[in-house]
């Protein structure tokens, strides 16, 4: 085998390790965009996430909007998304995974001491899916122990599924364990370190696709959110929008 052959072999390999083909009994969340700001369709997945508490968008006779970040790794960036928010007098959700809480301690410790709410986003970030309900288990209490351990605060039983990836029964099961399940109405493909876009383009995905209630996804390794995120606080507010947290949306949800 050529070494061209060996590299092409070894792409396929570590493509399918990493974006494992999804099973029919499973789904990868999405929606289609539009540029009317206004909710996006969800489609069957309405009907799927029914009764499981799940949420993915708040109240939408509202201006409010969620700031959400997932954050597996951290590459420098994080503690900069963090500086504007600060100075920007911003709270928002941090999904974290057990790797983030193990090796990225200063950072978590600065969230909960910073007043954002610390959400759980599985130890190591398998499909929920794919785990029987002690793996599920486990999985959502060991972030939950080490996090207590290190923050000596109780973790926010917010739950966001790895890479979006979901069916109902894996829902329900999530719920028996006393969680509430966010996905998202507003997202880009900001994760890929690789094929960062700059920020205006980061601040057009967010802006074009703003709406009542949107639950805004991004990554926290993402230089493109970095250099946007200023702005895109600054023109939410502008545009007459309040940036809420997710625990203020859960209030709204329960009392109306």
């Amino acid at each position: 085998m050529n070494k061209f052959l060996k590299k092409l072999f070894v792409f396929i390999l570590l493509f399918f390790i990493t974006y494992p083909t999804l099973n029919a009994s499973e789904y990868g969340w999405g929606f289609k965009r539009n540029n009317e700001h206004k909710t996006p369709d969800i489609g069957k997945y309405a009907k799927i996430i029914e009764g499981t508490s799940s949420y993915y968008v708040g109240p939408t006779n509202q201006k409010v909007v969620y700031l959400t970040f997932d954050a597996g790794y951290d590459n420098g960036v994080m503690g900069k998304i963090l500086d504007v928010l600060k100075g920007k007098n911003v709270k928002a959700t941090f999904f974290i995974t057990g790797d983030f809480v193990v090796r990225e301690q200063e950072l978590v410790k600065r969230l909960a001491n910073e007043g954002h709410i610390v959400a759980n986003h599985s130890w190591s970030h398998r499909y929920i899916t794919r785990l029987n309900d002690e793996e599920l288990k486990e999985e959502l209490e060991k972030v939950e122990i080490e996090y207590e351990k290190l923050t000596n605060k109780p973790m926010t039983k917010f739950f966001r599924p790895p890479a979006g990836v979901f069916n109902r029964e894996s829902l329900l099961k999530v719920q028996k364990l006393g969680y509430i399940t966010f996905f998202w109405s507003l997202a880009y493909k900001d994760w890929d370190t690789g094929n960062q876009r700059g920020g205006d383009f980061a601040y057009k995905s967010v802006m074009d696709n703003l709406h009542n209630g949107a639950i805004i996804l991004m990554h926290t390794v993402s230089t493109d959110n970095l250099n946007a995120l200023p702005r895109i606080i600054d023109d939410i507010r502008k545009q007459g929008y309040v940036i809420g947290n997710l625990d203020e949306l859960i209030f709204y949800a329960y009392f109306n």
